[in-house]
């Protein structure tokens, strides 16, 4: 199977993982974890944060 390079998420690297400034590790909020994204149905979300970019739940 080949990836197309137009097809991986640009804010993980097609990693699915991203981590904050202390090192947490947690799924890409844009690609859902899977490392690509679709161009026709993006699927990212906007989330808060609170002053260190730090998800809210």
């Amino acid at each position: 199977m080949t990836v197309d390079r137009e097809n991986i998420c640009r804010a993980c690297g097609g990693t699915g993982m991203l981590a904050d400034d202390e090192g947490w590790q947690y799924n890409c909020s844009v690609c859902r974890g899977a490392g690509l994204i679709s161009g026709e149905h993006p699927n990212a979300k906007v989330m808060e944060v609170d002053e260190n970019n730090r998800l809210l739940d």
